[in-house]
């Protein structure tokens, strides 16, 4: 092979891994260069209470994910109690949910003046005893509800394709259900929990909005407020380089673990553990309330709110949010999916470790956070906007921006996030596709595009359709990069969901929500689908 050829996948591959690589080159070049005026007054007033509360956050989410989703994964997984199948896929119906909507209706719920205080009050005369919800640990409570269904769906596939000879074997050397769980289950399990929990760490130190709700400053809230409260954009890129390290660190550990997964058989139906009565009754109740508390009473109070704001809210602009997010999520989902199809293409087509280094490169944009590859877009975006106006108005070119502050800058963030969000279910499908019928296509004349087209494109229907419905669905669910990239007034329903939870009107920000929880439920259906059976 000549050297030309060698560089053709690279070179290919190129564009797309510069879409995550420049964000986070531009991040951390501020990290490389320091400015001590600024580093003086984040490590005096920002980075102590940044700092802290990221740990709280990272300690009580990872605990608190392990002690929901390793436990209801082997429930359903292993054990057989009443109502183990209807669980067994509605434990995963809190993805459709975001996070920062969850965040708002647990808060109207349980503050002082909800509902359940209220109610507690009129019963009891006090509500003092009541744990605060606007707390660290009603941050962390929050989160856990919404990032756990990671823990569950990797644990359960774990406990699933165990099989049950491990089991037996513990049992025949004399260890009873608990220990064969602790000493034998568990550890074989830990690759798919650790790379479970790391997920949701990630999901943590990205989250903005659920953070917001709470006033509980982290990276993300401090990268916001520096960009658009002090307009100081090198404050918030000093911030955005550090918030990277973290994430990059906690993305490495995840994809070592990832790379321990290996168990290929499967559960049989019949070999589950039944549970006594009390102890089935006890793991539905379990089961039952993580459920209610993470998705029935959220949505019921969504639509009770909703119903009440119906009349007067609804008006005419929001058939602005709805096409707007349509369109964005419609657009995003078409340049994702080019992108994907043409990274598995070539990533199959051209071997060698450049080629899998630039693949795994354009792949890395989802384990950023949103407010940082939005501050790592939009510098270099500005760099070049004043270099276009400079070319322009010795042409009479009049404007103050050309680029900056377009739907293009917002697509160039969204599609180094959720690339791999396309890429997933597309290579999937590609590797589906033998070699085979590769030869087929060739002896008939097929080659290069053609062969793209007319044999790659046409079996990968059902990976593409995956791929699209997924990508569409987190676009639109997205904030950050929304909020933080957008053109002025270019509101979507992410956004009208921030506006009303920064001024406390959570019935009016339950309208939005509805739309985007019901968005939500078509990739969770699918996830149902693929994991069943």
């Amino acid at each position: 092979m000549s050297r030309l050829s060698a560089l053709k996948g690279p070179l290919y591959l190129l564009p797309i891994a510069l879409l995550t690589v420049v964000p986070l080159l531009v991040v951390l070049a501020s990290f490389l260069d320091p400015q001590p005026e600024i580093w003086s007054h984040l490590s005096e007033f920002v980075l102590p209470r940044v700092l802290l509360n990221t740990v709280w956050l990272v300690l009580g989410v990872g605990l608190g994910v392990l002690l929901l989703g390793v436990p209801l994964a082997w429930l359903t997984a292993v054990c057989e109690f009443p109502g183990r199948k209807f669980f067994s896929w509605a434990l995963m119906l809190p993805l459709a949910m975001p996070a920062y909507v969850l965040a708002f209706v647990q808060v109207g719920l349980f503050d002082f003046t909800g509902p359940v205080q209220t109610l507690l009050r009129q019963i009891f005369g006090s509500s003092a005893w009541f744990p605060p919800i606007r707390s660290t640990g009603g941050v962390i409570l929050v989160l856990t509800l919404s990032f756990y269904p990671y823990v569950y769906l990797l644990a359960r596939n774990a406990f699933l394709t165990q099989g049950t000879r491990a089991l037996e074997a513990a049992q025949m050397l004399g260890l009873n259900r608990w220990q064969a769980f602790w000493r034998v289950a568990l550890p074989l399990a830990r690759p798919w929990i650790v790379g479970g929990v790391m997920l949701a760490l990630m999901e943590t130190l990205a989250d903005f909005g659920t953070v917001s709700v709470f006033n509980y400053d982290t990276f993300t809230t401090a990268i916001y407020k520096s960009w658009f409260a002090l307009f100081n954009l090198p404050a918030a890129a000093q911030l955005a380089s550090l918030l990277v390290l973290i994430v990059l660190v906690f993305a490495l550990i995840e994809h070592r673990s990832r790379g321990r997964r290996q168990y290929h058989s499967r559960l049989s139906s019949s070999a589950r553990i039944r549970l006594a009565r009390g102890q089935g009754a006890l793991a539905a109740l379990f089961a039952g309330a993580v459920l209610l508390l993470a998705f029935v009473v959220p949505v019921i109070q969504l639509l009770l709110w909703a119903k009440g704001v119906w009349v007067e809210d609804f008006d005419e602009r929001y058939p602005g949010f709805i096409g707007r997010s349509l369109l964005l999520g419609a657009l995003a989902a078409l340049l994702l999916i080019v992108l994907a199809l043409w990274l598995s293409f070539v990533q199959r087509r051209y071997r060698g470790w450049a080629v899998q280094l630039m693949a795994k490169l354009s792949v890395l944009g989802y384990a950023v956070p949103g407010t940082v590859l939005a501050v790592g877009v939009f510098i270099p975006v500005a760099w070049f906007d004043g270099v276009l106006l400079d070319w322009l108005k010795p042409l009479g070119f009049t404007g103050s921006e050309v680029i900056k502050g377009s739907i293009a800058v917002m697509l160039l963030a969204l599609a180094a996030r959720f690339l791999v969000v396309a890429f997933q279910p597309v290579d999937s499908a590609m590797q589906r596709i033998t070699r085979n019928q590769e030869d087929a296509a060739r002896s008939l004349g097929c080659s290069g595009r053609a062969l793209l087209w007319r044999l790659y494109v046409p079996l990968l229907r059902g990976g593409l359709f995956t791929a699209v419905l997924m990508a569409f669905v987190d676009v639109m669910k997205e904030m950050p990069i929304t909020l933080m990239t957008r053109p002025f007034g270019w509101d979507t329903l992410a956004v009208r969901v921030f506006e009303m939870t920064s001024e406390g009107m959570w019935e009016r920000a339950a309208l939005p929500s509805l739309f985007i929880v019901l968005a939500g439920l078509l990739p969770v259906i699918l996830l149902v689908r693929r994991s069943e059976g």
